[in-house]
């Protein structure tokens, strides 16, 4: 009884379409959103096989009526066992989210007669993230760690002085600074620096001779 309801569940067209749809939608994000701007092979084939197995598991469990709540906890055992042993940026994490979100929405959308809401949806999903991607005009407040070995212009009243070095140093336009330690022992200081440019950055780099 169970395996004929779960195949009286299931619509092989309307799978097709959905699974049209969807193979379309990651394509896109992933082809002429993601991989012109970062250009990482890794991730383009990470978030293609979480969006095409995680949209297969669901509309199974859609066809055999399993509780929706389930295929959220499915989501939630993906953000857990996720890329745990490299660093991540949160912009390429949002990137997994929308790719795994993608498979739900087409997989589980209870919309079987009107596969167009559908397809407006996903068209809006990839239009604000190709929009959100392409935001050059703000600023990202970037920041360095710099082992940084004059550490007389650390005092409180030569901040300027600091600031205006750095600057010439990096080579790029230093508003902030907090000194994170001081070794007295080999003259050099830790500092966070701050700056503002188009792109987000993390870089950990040292300047002067501190050996």
């Amino acid at each position: 009884m169970e395996d004929q309801e779960i195949t009286a569940g299931f619509d092989l067209i309307n799978f097709s379409i959905r699974s049209i749809i969807d193979v379309l939608s990651i394509l896109i994000l992933v082809g002429a959103i993601y991989y012109p701007k970062h250009k990482n092979k890794d991730f383009v084939f990470n978030f293609v096989l979480f969006n095409v197995v995680n949209f297969i598991i669901c509309s199974l469990l859609g066809a055999a009526k399993i509780n929706v709540g389930f295929a959220f906890g499915l989501f939630a055992m993906f953000s857990i066992i996720r890329y745990r042993t490299i660093a991540i940026s949160i912009k390429d994490m949002g990137y997994f989210f929308v790719s795994v979100a993608l498979g739900m929405i087409n997989a589980l959308s209870s919309i079987n007669d009107h596969n167009w809401v559908l397809v407006v949806c996903n068209v809006v999903i990839l239009l604000l993230t190709y929009g959100l991607e392409n935001l050059n005009f703000l600023t990202n407040e970037n920041s360095k760690d710099v082992v940084y070995d004059n550490v007389e212009l650390i005092k409180p009243n030569l901040r300027e002085q600091l600031l205006a070095d750095l600057t010439e140093r990096i080579g790029v336009n230093v508003h902030k600074v907090d000194i994170i330690s001081i070794d007295y022992l080999k003259d050099v200081a830790l500092l966070k620096v701050y700056h503002y440019s188009k792109q987000s950055e993390t870089v950990t780099k040292t300047y002067g001779d501190h050996d």
